[in-house]
Order: C-alpha cells, then sequence, then structure tokens
C-alpha cells in the first residue's frame, strides 16, 4: 500500500505518524471549501460501502476475536464471499435481454 486516504478528523498527528512510521503517503479527505449540508466526499464513500458490505456478516458486526489476526481473517472471509457471489450469480438483467430478444423474432 502507498497511499492512505483519512478524514479531516485525523489530520493532527496521523500525517506525521504514517509517514516516519509506516512509510506511507497520506491524504487528508475534507470538504470543499464553502460548501453547507451535506456533501459526498470523494474517496471516502468507498471506504463507508466497502464496511457495510463487512457488516452484512454477523460475526463482523462484533469484537468476539481476542486477536486482531483473527479479525482480520473474519474480514477477508466475508469480502471472499461477498466477491465470489459476485463473480458466479447469473446477471438478471443479461438473461431477460437475452429472453426478451428471442421472442421478438
Amino acid at each position: 500500500m502507498a497511499q492512505v486516504w483519512a478524514d479531516r478528523g485525523y489530520a493532527d498527528d496521523l500525517v506525521d505518524w504514517a509517514r516516519d512510521r509506516r512509510w506511507l503517503s497520506l491524504r487528508i479527505v475534507s470538504r470543499p471549501k464553502g460548501t453547507k449540508g451535506f456533501v459526498v466526499l470523494r474517496r471516502r464513500w468507498k471506504v463507508e460501502r466497502t464496511i457495510g458490505w463487512c457488516m452484512n456478516a454477523r460475526r463482523n458486526g462484533r469484537d468476539y476475536e481476542r486477536l486482531p489476526q483473527h479479525s482480520e481473517a473474519h474480514l477477508n472471509w466475508a469480502l471472499n464471499t461477498l466477491m465470489s457471489r459476485r463473480l458466479t450469480r447469473i446477471d438478471a438483467c443479461t438473461d431477460t435481454w437475452a429472453k426478451g430478444q428471442a421472442s421478438a423474432s
């Protein structure tokens, strides 16, 4: 990993810590100047979406594990399950389109 994005709340010491101890380029995602109300921030929605997918696995909703390696394994398991389901599913849109074309001729 060469680049990491973080929320504005972590901007104080995290940038220096990531550069000095982890050799990472940390970029802070902040709101555009002059905006009010809800604003979709670049890159942040990808993280939030992925966390939402991980929380669909019930065990990831609670922290039952004693070791961080076990928690990491459960996250990998949940994401691998998600990926394998997506790779093996039959696309309903394509299937409907193919049936519609076959019946029209």
